[in-house]
């Protein structure tokens, strides 16, 4: 456990608190008072409203569409379904950047609403919503389904021969089963959209802006960090009451009804309202998550390969090298993070998995999933103040990238492979070691050849995150090495036609390679591999 700890406490705890004592402490003396001021601007108020309303209303919206979803994957057996689930998921995978940049090509200037009826939704906070909707879809469907499919059917059939209708025995035996994953997936889709920036910067605008948003402006455009570092404080007070509550209902959803294997509760469609839930959903998907991805590969291509062959020049001004190498750049950078994920992760899970871990380790595992929730932005300006001396100078290191998009890696490394190492019988361990194996070779011969799917899986999701990180590297990436998502954004910046077709044409790439990676996982894990 001391190496996790270290790595977050000097790459994490540490740009953090560089970041917030610069911003409220001046000549020797802490302005505590700071805070009061800065919330107390309307301004900042109108920020603050903005970005918890927002993410109740896409919590409320990503509820009231996935949940039909998690029952139909959970409970109906058809052609095609694990295919049809990774499409789902594709869209969590994908970096905000593309997100926002494909419902830009849906609902902005010239998009398809725009070509067909006229109408733009792009300076409209609906936009927004809608793309948080397509982001999280897949966590509720994940985490819900993924218990739903594991509850004993045979105890709301029990309910039912006594007399209970339908309705009735689903109401008083699966729901209460149930509510600790909706709660679950509902704080964490919550915690994705209040701390929202790519598609909040694409999509809003000059008239909408979260936290995240605002601390980005006040950091890079404004110059004031005592703003910025009083922002991330009210931020990370609210991700760690967020947190707290998760890792409750997670403790909840353990203790839930007895479990069976998913394989034996899932069924073809039966009658009429089956199958109608399931033409709804496939109707839903297709429009909600595929049409926007179409649109954007359909707007990629406006004039045929014209914008693809533009990414192989570079201009000079934007871009020191041609577009294209931010391709590269991005592979190298997410193949070190996934090392280094990895690693960090693995003896992480390894160290929370052991029955003997004291409430100290127990308590950093939900330490462990605060770089998802606290601002990539502060963290990715934490690391260009604190790590510019002797012995961390990384300013201008080119392992600075990879270890931020390691930071957002690690969480799904643990959660991945945390459950699996929990089921490993401990008598295994200890009969290798009675007979004389070291705590090495233990690992290497028991452990290893039981979790290296999920290690696989763990690696897969690592690397696909690491592509799409944005908030750190926007601060953090050379001008000579963009990576995809920081490319996506500077050409959008730019005005022209061009610049905006080469922008789809990046996100198109970042999209069939995210994909591409999903479906391999899809055909690794299965639906108990890990917490997602």
């Amino acid at each position: 456990m001391a190496v996790p700890v270290a790595f977050f406490a000097v790459f994490f705890a540490w740009p953090v608190t560089a970041i917030v004592t610069r911003g409220l402490k001046a000549d020797g003396v802490w302005r505590f008072g700071r805070i009061a001021d800065v919330v107390g601007q309307s301004d900042i108020r109108h920020v603050l409203w903005f970005t918890t309303w927002q993410a109740l209303a896409s919590t409320a919206l990503t509820l009231l569409a996935a949940l039909p979803a998690a029952y139909v994957f959970a409970r109906l057996d058809f052609p095609g379904k694990q295919v049809l689930r990774a499409v789902v998921t594709v869209p969590f995978v994908l970096p905000t950047v593309v997100v926002g940049t494909a419902f830009l090509a849906l609902v902005g200037r010239g998009g398809l609403l725009d070509e067909l009826w006229g109408v733009r939704l792009d300076t409209t906070v609906w936009a927004i919503l809608l793309a948080h909707v397509f982001f999280n879809y897949a966590v509720v469907v994940r985490t819900v389904g993924g218990l739903w499919a594991q509850l004993d059917p045979r105890q709301e059939e029990a309910a039912r021969m006594l007399g209970v209708s339908p309705l009735g025995a689903w109401r008083k035996v699966t729901l209460p089963a149930l509510v600790p994953a909706v709660a679950a997936a509902a704080l964490m889709v919550f915690l994705f959209t209040f701390t929202s920036f790519g598609v909040v910067q694409i999509l809003g605008g000059p008239t909408f802006s979260t936290l995240e948003v605002e601390i980005y402006r006040q950091t890079s455009e404004i110059f004031d960090l005592s703003t910025a570092a009083v922002l991330t404080i009210v931020q990370f007070v609210a991700v760690g009451a967020i947190l707290a509550v998760h890792a409750w209902t997670v403790r909840r959803r353990e203790s839930a009804l007895r479990l069976v294997d998913p394989s034996v509760t899932a069924r073809r469609p039966r009658g009429a309202g089956q199958w109608a839930l399931l033409g709804a959903v496939l109707a839903t998907i297709a429009v909600l998550l595929v049409l926007p991805l179409a649109v954007l590969v359909r707007r990629s291509f406006d004039g045929g390969f014209g914008y693809y062959r533009a990414l192989g020049d570079a201009d000079g001004g934007t871009f020191l090298v041609a577009p294209i190498q931010s391709v590269v750049s991005s592979l190298e950078y997410a193949v070190a993070a996934t090392a280094i994920a990895v690693l960090i992760g693995g003896l992480a899970a390894a160290a929370l998995a052991r029955r003997d871990a004291g409430r100290l380790v127990r308590g950093f595992d939900a330490l462990l999933m605060l770089p998802l929730g606290v601002s990539a932005v502060t963290v990715g300006f934490g690391f260009l103040i604190a790590l510019d001396k002797p012995p961390l100078d990384l300013r201008q290191s080119w392992i600075l990238v990879p270890l931020a998009q390691a930071l957002v890696g690690v969480p799904f490394v643990v959660r991945t492979m945390l459950p699996v190492l929990r089921a490993v019988d401990g008598r295994l361990r200890e009969a290798a070691a009675v007979l004389g194996a070291s705590p090495w070779r233990v690992w290497r011969e028991v452990d290893l050849p039981m979790v290296r799917r999920a290690l696989l899986v763990a690696a897969g999701f690592a690397f696909a995150v690491s592509l799409g990180e944005f908030g750190a590297t926007v601060f953090i990436a050379r001008p000579d090495n963009p990576t995809l998502p920081v490319a996506v954004a500077r050409l959008l910046s730019r005005p022209g036609d061009l610049n905006y077709g080469q922008a789809m044409a990046l996100s198109t790439i970042l999209m069939v390679v995210c994909a591409v990676a999903l479906l391999v996982l899809e055909r690794l894990r299965t639906d108990r591999t890990g917490e997602f």
